[in-house]
């Protein structure tokens, strides 16, 4: 794989766009390892799906049976070490550097079948696989641009869907709905730096996703505006000015990255970075908030993380952070999909 930098997938993301020629592009959170390849349907060094859309048919490996599909954990992040990250990020809250800050740790773990076979037999709606270093498998959307109509999807509050009345629970939370206003607002303040006329078309609605670990609950919104003329098309100068996505860092962006980037002791890498196709109509992204990464050491990392805020338990995002550890299987529904 070629990797190349963020001012180099900016130039190429817009001469391709102008050109309405098909291309999957990529860029890891830190903005620091970027790829594109145009038409990518019929080469394999990559395997992706998004949607409907994707080169995973082409792929020659079976999937093994799903009882392979498991996942051990191996190394969790020590409480003493994730309190000290935690006490950073209130400390900066209540200085006032952040209302909302995404912290995120990684957790060594073991799988029971290769990246490729996770990858095949995910049904997640965004799939992404380098061979031997990363796979990921989102729920999350991140921007869809078709003509000059441009929306994002931040999704931003969980709950365990087996519990009572967890629907209604998980709305009426304080905490949660903070949050999500939030990002909401950030999300909003974003599209204006690029378009016009945007709205939010839906807020908080729930959707449904099925887990390894059971059933659980996902509140998002939607929130588009309008692309100007002379903008249509130039995919560089829309999609990676809005970069790292503002749904896993927090608000306001500039400073609470600051904080995270304090605050957390691994990189990130392809981890909450943003990919997306092209394809010659729509661009669609997606957030890669679900992925196994492999270390130089040869071990493999699942980061997981929530969001902060002053009214937050350590006890409790602790446990959410370790929750989030799993192997997504199904989802009902996904936004932003398709027409």
């Amino acid at each position: 794989m070629n990797y190349i930098d963020s001012a180099t997938l900016h130039e190429a993301m817009n001469r391709l766009g102008r050109e309405r020629t098909p291309f999957l592009w990529c860029a890891s959170y830190e903005l620091d390892k970027c790829f594109i390849i145009g038409n990518p349907s019929k080469q394999t060094e990559v395997l992706w799906q998004i949607g409907n859309l994707g080169n995973a048919s082409s792929a020659d490996t079976p999937v093994h049976d799903r009882t392979d599909r498991t996942m051990r954990i191996t190394g969790a992040i020590e409480r003493k070490t994730y309190s000290g990250m935690f006490g950073i990020i209130m400390e900066g809250l209540r200085r006032g550097d952040s209302f909302l800050a995404n912290l995120t740790a990684a957790t060594r773990v073991e799988c029971g079948c290769s990246f490729r076979n996770l990858f095949l037999s995910s049904s997640a709606p965004f799939r992404l696989l380098i061979e031997d270093e990363f796979v990921c498998f989102s729920p999350e959307p991140f921007v869809r641009i078709k003509g000059r109509r441009i929306s994002t999807f931040p999704m931003k509050g969980t709950a365990d869907a087996s519990c009572p009345d967890a629907e209604k629970r998980l709305l009426a939370d304080y905490k949660e709905l903070c949050e999500h206003h939030t990002i909401v607002d950030l999300m909003r303040n974003d599209l204006n730096s690029v378009s016009e006329e945007v709205r939010v078309d839906r807020f908080r609605y729930v959707e449904e996703i099925e887990t390894s670990r059971g059933r659980i609950l996902q509140t998002s919104s939607e929130i588009s505006g309008m692309i100007p003329e002379e903008k249509t098309g130039l995919f560089g100068d829309i999609i990676l000015p809005l970069l790292p996505a503002g749904s896993i860092t927090g608000a306001p962006k500039p400073s609470t990255i600051g904080l995270i980037a304090r605050a957390e002791r691994t990189r990130r890498g392809w981890y909450t970075g943003v990919f997306g196709y092209f394809d010659g109509h729509i661009m669609q992204t997606a957030v890669m908030i679900r992925c196994l990464q492999k270390q130089a050491d040869g071990s493999i990392c699942f980061h997981s993380g929530g969001g902060i805020t002053v009214n937050s338990s350590e006890e409790e995002e602790y446990a959410e952070l370790m929750a989030k550890v799993y192997l997504t299987e199904d989802r009902n529904k996904y936004p932003g999909n398709g027409d």
